[in-house]
C-alpha cells in the first residue's frame, strides 16, 4: 500500500478530472450522467466489444491515428480545411466526436438516433470544391465510407496494441459490424462487416489517397502543435508517437511520417502503454472507495464520455 493512500487518490482524481475536462467540456458531468444513466434500450449490449473499446484509453491513440489516416482523402481534407474549426477550437471538435462516440455507444437508443440526425444535418451543410475543383459533400456514402473505415480499423489498432483486455476474432469482426451499424445510420453505403472486410475497403481506397499539403499541414498541426499544456505536453507526445507508430507504412511518406520500425517496437510502443496505462489509472476508481461499488465514481465511467 503507498505510505500516503489519500494522497495518491488526490492526484489521480485530479489528473483524472483534467483529462475528463479535456474530453468531456464543461458540462461532462451532466452529459455522462445523461448518456450512462438515462434508462431505455440500448443499440449495443454493455459487454459487447463496441463498448469495450471505446471505453478505453487506447482510444486516445486511435482517434490521433484516425485523424492523420483520414486526412490522406484530399475530399475528406478539404471538407476538414473548409469547414472544420480544428485549428481554432481543436478541443471543441474533440468533445463533439467525443459526445457522438459515446452517446451511440453508451446512449439510449432514442438519444443514439437524435445524435445522428444531428450530424446527418451538419454532414448536409459541408461541401464545397477542392482546390483543384473537384467537389465534394460531407454527406457523400462513398466519403462517409472512407471516414469510417480509417476511423474504426484506427480505433481496433490501438485497443489490440494497447487496450486493457483481448479481442478475438470474432470480437474483431463483432466490432467492425457494431461500427457499420453507426456508420450506415449517418448515410455510409456498404461499410465493412469483418476485420477481413475492413482491410479490404483500406486497400481499394489507396488509389484515391495522397498527401495534399492541407492534410501534411493537418499533420503537423496535430503531433507538435496540439494546444497542450506544457506539463502533460511529453505525455501527449507519447501518445503522439504511439499514434504514428500505428499508421500503415504506405501512409508515412504522403504526410512526411517518420518509418522508423525498430524504434516503434521498443521505445515508441513502452511510451504508449505507459501513457495509456496513466489515462487509464487516473480515470478508475479511487484506491479507499474500491469496495464501495454502491457510489457513484465519475472517475470509474469510459474514457470517452
Amino acid at each position: 500500500m503507498p505510505p500516503y493512500p489519500h494522497l495518491v487518490d488526490l492526484v489521480r482524481a485530479r489528473i483524472g478530472a483534467l483529462i475528463f475536462a479535456s474530453v468531456a467540456g464543461e458540462d461532462g458531468d451532466a452529459t455522462r450522467d445523461r448518456i450512462h444513466l438515462s434508462p431505455g434500450r440500448r443499440w449495443f449490449p454493455e459487454d459487447a466489444p463496441i463498448c469495450r473499446v471505446h471505453a478505453d484509453a487506447a482510444m486516445f491513440v486511435g482517434g490521433i491515428r484516425a485523424l492523420l489516416l483520414q486526412s490522406l482523402h484530399p475530399l475528406a481534407m478539404a471538407g476538414v480545411a473548409q469547414h472544420s474549426g480544428y485549428r481554432g477550437d481543436p478541443w471543441g471538435r474533440l468533445q463533439r466526436t467525443s459526445e457522438f462516440l459515446a452517446t451511440t455507444t453508451f446512449g439510449t437508443a432514442a438519444d443514439a438516433e437524435r445524435a445522428v440526425a444531428r450530424v446527418r444535418g451538419v454532414h448536409r451543410r459541408v461541401r464545397g470544391v477542392t482546390a483543384d475543383g473537384t467537389p465534394y459533400s460531407a454527406s457523400d456514402p462513398h466519403l462517409l465510407r472512407w471516414v469510417h473505415a480509417a476511423e474504426a480499423d484506427s480505433f481496433l489498432a490501438a485497443y489490440r496494441r494497447y487496450g486493457s483486455g483481448q479481442l478475438d476474432q470474432a470480437d474483431r469482426d463483432t466490432y467492425v459490424a457494431q461500427t457499420a451499424d453507426v456508420a450506415e445510420a449517418l448515410g455510409a453505403v456498404g461499410s465493412p462487416r469483418t476485420e477481413r472486410e475492413l482491410g479490404e475497403q483500406l486497400d481499394d481506397f489507396r488509389a484515391e489517397l495522397r498527401g495534399t499539403p492541407e492534410a501534411r499541414a493537418a499533420a503537423r498541426f496535430i503531433l507538435f502543435s496540439a494546444p497542450v499544456p506544457a506539463a502533460v505536453r511529453p505525455a501527449y507526445g507519447g501518445l503522439a508517437a504511439a499514434g504514428v507508430g500505428l499508421m500503415p507504412w504506405w501512409s508515412r511518406w504522403p504526410l512526411r511520417l517518420p518509418y522508423l520500425p525498430i524504434a516503434e517496437a521498443t521505445v515508441v510502443r513502452a511510451a504508449g502503454q505507459a501513457v495509456t496505462s496513466g489515462i487509464r489509472w487516473a480515470t478508475s476508481r479511487p484506491s479507499d472507495q474500491l469496495e464501495s461499488p454502491e457510489q457513484d465514481q465519475p472517475g470509474a465511467e469510459p474514457v470517452s464520455a
